[in-house]
């Protein structure tokens, strides 16, 4: 299936957990403090599948962020490594694309313009950047929106548009650094939504930060709980559930699995 006739957004939705799609293998980082070196990550080993959905969770100073970083490759591991497809990451790439919680939008672009403008710096021609902007333009919902301003938008829509713009250039990865926590309640569960709907029209493996456990567990297939000071894996958590709607937040098992991974980031 895609998403539109005659071009696909990515590929199909295929989970395939014997196809790691991101490995990152023991991986530290540190930082220097003055004469000290502050651990940010230790020794950390987690694989991601191809067309999963997986959460990393854990409360702030755990290192959530430093390893997506380091999976987009805007930071380098101070031991160990980070592979996307069996390539080891050293730097951004074309294949992973990057949502922060700020939108990180341009303010004197339009919607369309933002959200063509990876397509500009990969330098694709002028027709298929068109073409591959409305595309992107009508899996958003965005359409009647393509002229606006961000300042114009809600946060929600401006939030789907800087997740267009990672998007439009068609990776294999898109990393997202708690893309909602800056929204409203009403809003964050919509873009929750939202975000299973793209996941399932299209076939990007993702990988996503959150510190809030109910979040993690409506989204993900796969959470890896961690621990800080230093950030280190200390629990992964297979989540049994299929296809994603509100109901499930009432089904006993996610009461149940709530609770325990509350437990666990306390």
């Amino acid at each position: 299936m895609t998403a539109f006739p005659g071009h696909a957004i990515c590929s199909p939705r295929r989970v395939d957990p014997s196809v790691p799609k991101v490995v990152v293998d023991h991986v530290s980082r540190s930082f220097r403090s003055g004469r000290q070196h502050l651990a940010a990550l230790d020794d950390v080993t987690m694989e991601v599948a191809m067309g999963e959905l997986v959460c990393l969770l854990g409360a702030s100073g755990c290192g959530k962020s430093t390893l997506l970083n380091i999976v987009a490759g805007l930071d380098r591991p101070t031991a160990g490594e980070v592979r996307v497809d069996g390539d080891v990451v050293i730097g951004p790439g074309t294949d992973r694309g990057m949502v922060f919680q700020a939108y990180s939008l341009f303010p004197w672009r339009s919607v369309a313009q933002n959200i063509e403008f990876g397509l500009e710096v990969a330098k694709m021609p002028k027709p298929q950047r068109r073409q591959r902007v409305a595309e992107m333009l009508e899996i958003l919902n965005l359409e009647q929106h393509a002229d606006r301003l961000p300042r114009e938008l809600s946060g929600g829509m401006r939030q789907r548009v800087a997740i267009g713009r990672a998007l439009a250039p068609e990776p294999d990865v898109l990393l997202l650094d708690e893309p909602f926590a800056a929204l409203d309640a009403q809003t964050r569960r919509a873009m929750q939504d939202f975000l299973l709907s793209l996941w399932q029209r299209t076939g990007c493996t993702i990988m996503m930060v959150t510190h809030d456990v109910e979040e993690a567990l409506y989204l993900s297939t796969r959470i890896y709980v961690m621990s800080p000071s230093p950030g280190r894996v200390a629990e992964q958590v297979v989540v049994p559930f299929g296809e994603r709607a509100s109901h499930v937040l009432r089904d006993p098992r996610f009461l149940d699995l709530r609770d325990e991974l509350a437990t666990m980031v306390a």
